[in-house]
C-alpha cells in the first residue's frame, strides 16, 4: 500500500476527482510541454456529465490557461479505461505534439496512462487490514506504533497540516452567510445549526447538533469551491474533520491524540482505496461518504483508545451500514443531497464506535470483507447511480422541478 498521506490533499473543492485531480492532471501536463501555443483536454465519462456542476472545465482552466476544454457525452463509459477519463493535446503552431490520457482516479489522485509515479511508491508491504491485524498481535504493537514504524515519524508534521486545514474549513465555514453558487439556491445552514441552541437541550442533542454544525461547515466551504481537506474525498470532507474538531474544541482531546486518530483514519482509507475504491463515479457515494464514516469511526476508536479489534469492528460497521449509497448529487452539484450526508456519516460513525466498544467479540464480518462487498456492489451499480446526475434523486429532483 502506498503512504496514508496520499489520502489527505488540500485543495479546492467542489469535488477531489473533478477539481483536485483535474486541476493536477492540467498542471503536469503544462510543465510537460510548457512551449505549446495551444492546448486542448477533452472530459468524459462522469467528468463530462457532472464536470460543468462541479466546477471541472475552471480547475482545468486554472491549472492549463487558455486550454480550450470539450465534453465528450458521447463516448459510452464501457468503452473507458476509467470512469474519469480526461485527455489532454497540446499543439505548437497548430500541429499537435502530445497527447496524453490521465484519469482522475478518486481523492485527488491522478493516474498518467502507462507510467508511473511517486504516488505509487509502496510504503506499506501489507494489502489489506487482516495483514496489518495479524503483524500488530505478532509483533505485539499498537496499529499507532505500527504506522509510525513504516512512515516515520515525519508523516506526524504532515498530518499538522492537514488538520490545520480541516480546522480553518471548518472555523470559515461556521461563520459564512449566504447563498451557495451553482444555481440550486441553497442557502448556508452551519452558522445557524451551531447557534441555533433547542430549549431544555440534552446533552446528546447537542452533541450531535455540533457535529452536524461542523460537518455542514467544512461540506458548505467546499461546495463554494473554497479550500478543503480530501478527507478521503472532498464530497466527504466533512465527516472526518466534524469528529475530529468536536473532539478537539468540545471534549479537550490533545492535538498529538488527534495526529494519531487522523494517522489511523488514513490507514482505513488507504486499505479502502487499495483493494476497492474511493471514486463516486467507480463505486458510487459508498466509496465516498461509506469510506469517509469508516475513517471516522477508526479514528474515534483510537481516541478511545479501544484495541485493534475493536478499530476494526468500528471501521467495518460504518461501511456496512452504507453499502449500495447512490452517488446522484443534485445539478451534478456537490450540494443535495451531499452536504447532509456529511452530517449523518459523522453521527453514524459515533454509533458504529459505541457498537464496537461493546460487541467487538461477536463479530461475524471482517473489515476487508466488507470493503470486497463495497466494491463489487459498487460495479454493479447502474451507471446512472455512480456520479453522472442522470438517475436517483438528481433525476427526480429535476423532473419535479420542470413540472
Amino acid at each position: 500500500m502506498k503512504s496514508i498521506t496520499s489520502v489527505y490533499k488540500i485543495g479546492n473543492g467542489p469535488s477531489s476527482s473533478h477539481t483536485v485531480g483535474p486541476y493536477h492532471a492540467a498542471r503536469t501536463f503544462g510543465a510537460r510541454y510548457p512551449d505549446a501555443d495551444e492546448y486542448e483536454v477533452t472530459l468524459f465519462g462522469s467528468l463530462a456529465f457532472t464536470g460543468e456542476g462541479h466546477g471541472t472545465g475552471k480547475a482545468i482552466k486554472e491549472g492549463l490557461p487558455g486550454a480550450k476544454v470539450v465534453f465528450d457525452r458521447e463516448t459510452k463509459e464501457t468503452d473507458l479505461p476509467h470512469p474519469n477519463t480526461m485527455l489532454f493535446k497540446a499543439f505548437k503552431d497548430g500541429k499537435e505534439i502530445a497527447a496524453i490520457r490521465m484519469f482522475s482516479i478518486g481523492g485527488g489522485s491522478i493516474r498518467i496512462e502507462n507510467e508511473s509515479s511517486e504516488e505509487d511508491k509502496e510504503v506499506y508491504p501489507q494489502k489489506n487490514f487482516s495483514e496489518i491485524v495479524a503483524l500488530c498481535n505478532q509483533e505485539k504493537i499498537k496499529i499507532i506504533q505500527f504506522i509510525y514504524i513504516l512512515e516515520g515519524y515525519t508523516l506526524r508534521e504532515k498530518l499538522r497540516t492537514v488538520w490545520q486545514a480541516m480546522q480553518a474549513s471548518i472555523e470559515r465555514g461556521l461563520k459564512a452567510k449566504g447563498i451557495l453558487p451553482g444555481g440550486l439556491g441553497l442557502t448556508r445552514k452551519a452558522k445557524v445549526l451551531y447557534e441555533k441552541r433547542c430549549y431544555n437541550e440534552s446533552a446528546d442533542v447537542a452533541m450531535n447538533r455540533v457535529i452536524a454544525a461542523y460537518a455542514y461547515a467544512a461540506s458548505e466551504e467546499n461546495a463554494a469551491e473554497n479550500v478543503v481537506v480530501t478527507a478521503p474525498t472532498c464530497g466527504s470532507c466533512g465527516v472526518l474533520p466534524s469528529i475530529l474538531y468536536y473532539m478537539y474544541k468540545d471534549r479537550g482531546f490533545p492535538e498529538e491524540e488527534i495526529l494519531d486518530a487522523l494517522a489511523v483514519a488514513g490507514l482505513v482509507g488507504n486499505v479502502i482505496r487499495t483493494n476497492a475504491s474511493i471514486s463516486g463515479a467507480e463505486c458510487g457515494c459508498q466509496a465516498e461518504i461509506g469510506s469517509a464514516c469508516s475513517m471516522a469511526a477508526a479514528a474515534v476508536a483510537q481516541l478511545y483508545g479501544l484495541s485493534i479489534d475493536q478499530i476494526e469492528y468500528a471501521a467495518e460497521i460504518a461501511m456496512e451500514h452504507n453499502l449500495g449509497l447512490t452517488c446522484d448529487p443534485v445539478g451534478g452539484l456537490v450540494q443535495i443531497p451531499c452536504i447532509e450526508r456529511n452530517a449523518v456519516a459523522a453521527m453514524r460513525a459515533l454509533s458504529a464506535v459505541n457498537l464496537s466498544r461493546f460487541l467487538y467479540e461477536t463479530r461475524k464480518i471482517s473489515f476487508d470483507e466488507v470493503v470486497a462487498t463495497m466494491y463489487r456492489t459498487g460495479l454493479d451499480l447502474n451507471e446512472k447511480y455512480r456520479e453522472t446526475s442522470h438517475g436517483g434523486l438528481a433525476q427526480i429532483y429535476m423532473e419535479n422541478l420542470k413540472a
